[in-house]
């Protein structure tokens, strides 16, 4: 019964909406984040190497062997190192875009916390207790 009251109290509070939403935002950031590389970043690395798709990029270690009929008798034995390229360009990317845009926040956050700086208004709840501190200190004194 705990259970149930702190899962409702959960749901109503917001944090799975945030959770769900931040969820979408990140599903949608991924597709945006994969048309970068695949559209635009790869084929400038294409024009680099020679190369038109990082995924065919293979070593091969042993050749594939077949029958007469077509049967395969050994498999084709292959280092895949493009899907590899590909997957660390894909990540450094994304950590690179999450880095600028936690960079970002932080300073936006840091503007919205700097009592001295008046470009970003100071939230009335905020105000309410830095008065209330003051009155607590003089009271101290």
């Amino acid at each position: 019964m705990k259970f149930l009251k702190e899962f409702k109290e959960f749901a109503i509070k917001g944090n799975m909406f945030d959770m769900a939403i931040g969820i979408i935002i990140g599903m949608a950031f991924n597709k945006v984040v994969s048309s970068l590389v695949e559209d635009i970043i790869l084929p400038l690395f294409a024009v680099l190497i020679g190369k038109v798709r990082f995924e065919n990029l293979s070593y091969t270690l042993q050749e594939e062997i077949k029958s007469e009929n077509g049967e395969i008798i050994q498999d084709l034995v292959a280092l895949s190192y493009g899907s590899f390229i590909q997957t660390t360009i894909d990540f450094l990317i994304i950590s690179l875009t999450v880095f600028i845009v936690i960079k970002v926040f932080n300073r936006l956050k840091n503007k919205a916390e700097d009592n001295k700086n008046k470009s970003v208004p100071t939230p009335k709840q905020i105000e309410l207790l830095a008065e209330i501190r003051d009155l607590l200190k003089d009271k101290k004194a």
